[in-house]
């Protein structure tokens, strides 16, 4: 599995990149490992105010549906409108292809208070 160092981690299992004051969000390698394949996507914030912790949509799997969860306050401003017809790049690229939303950060230094590689794959026992 994979960790990419430059991203920070929830214990919810998103992950999340920052560029100046937008983030981009999607779960890790992890996440979609444990959900199996992808099946569909759905996120319908797009403009809404959110809070950390806040459900900005759910993610299908052949067995489940999971609640995707925001890891920082702020307002979506982009959804990967490629997951419509490509619900599968969340498997097969989590950290590329696959990423979910795009966001404008309430409050940027939110961003430091996530977990690193390391803690994260401590969590998970990895």
């Amino acid at each position: 599995m994979e960790f990419p160092g430059t991203l920070r981690y929830t214990k919810d299992h998103e992950w999340i990149s920052r560029d100046g004051n937008i983030a981009t969000v999607g779960i890790t390698d992890f996440a979609q490992h444990e959900l199996g394949d992808i099946v569909f996507v759905d996120i319908d914030t797009k403009g809404k105010p959110m809070s950390s912790g806040a459900v900005f949509g759910t993610v299908e799997a052949v067995k489940t549906v999971s609640d995707l969860f925001l890891p920082v306050s702020g307002t979506i401003v982009e959804v990967n409108g490629g997951l419509a017809d490509s619900p599968d790049s969340v498997n097969n690229d989590p950290y590329g292809k696959g990423w979910m939303v795009k966001m404008e950060m309430d409050d940027p230094n939110e961003f430091d208070t996530l977990l690193d590689a390391a803690a994260y794959k401590a969590l998970i026992g990895a």
